[in-house]
């Protein structure tokens, strides 16, 4: 009779274990910025409505917001609206700003791992935002990737998602994430008038 407890006080251990450590791997914030950033994604419809704040500076062509949203990590983040006939927005975080090249690299690839395959609600669905990396490179002093939405549909076709690494003068790199609407492809042309 004692080497059947044992045998099941072993076998309820091991099992314990296992579940423990499996729910280990996944820490929370560990993907943090992702959730954060998934946030964002789906107050689009809301033309970013509830992540504004105060005024940062007005121009005649654009207004800046001040973002009251903290997104894990981010040095600042802030939203632009254009006026129009049907308003544009954007909304933007500075994730690192840094004089060394190798750290903003790995910023940049750690967001593209975080964002790439993110599943979002956005417009009418569900979709995953997928893109193909690329190598940030020091004599390029700038590098993008644009996410696109997987399954392709109407409800977020203009609705974009990238992330920036950008040499700034003198001696900086900014690592950024954006999220904005494009109101046309780029080569696509606008309306003639006569």
């Amino acid at each position: 009779m004692k080497k059947s407890v044992k045998t099941l006080a072993l076998i309820t251990i091991s099992f314990l274990f296992t579940t423990f450590s499996n729910a280990q791997l996944k820490l929370p914030g560990l993907n943090s910025v992702a959730n954060d950033i998934k946030k964002v994604i789906e107050d689009y419809p809301n033309r970013f409505i509830n992540l504004m704040g105060e005024v940062q500076m007005q121009n005649t062509q654009s207004t800046d917001y001040h973002c009251n949203f903290t997104v894990n990590g981010a040095e600042e983040a802030f939203i632009t609206r254009y006026p129009a006939k049907k308003e544009i927005c954007s909304w933007q975080a500075v994730m690192l700003t840094t004089d060394n090249f190798d750290k903003a690299r790995q910023k940049f690839k750690l967001l593209f791992n975080q964002l790439n395959n993110l599943s979002v609600k956005a417009g009418t669905g569900t979709f995953k935002l997928k893109a193909d990396y690329e190598s940030p490179e020091e004599s390029k002093k700038f590098t993008s990737i644009l996410f696109s939405f997987e399954p392709a549909n109407e409800s977020v076709k203009k609705l974009k998602v990238e992330i920036s690494m950008q040499y700034i003068e003198p001696m900086e790199w900014k690592v950024k994430v954006l999220i904005y609407d494009r109101d046309r492809e780029d080569d696509e042309r606008g309306a003639i008038k006569e």
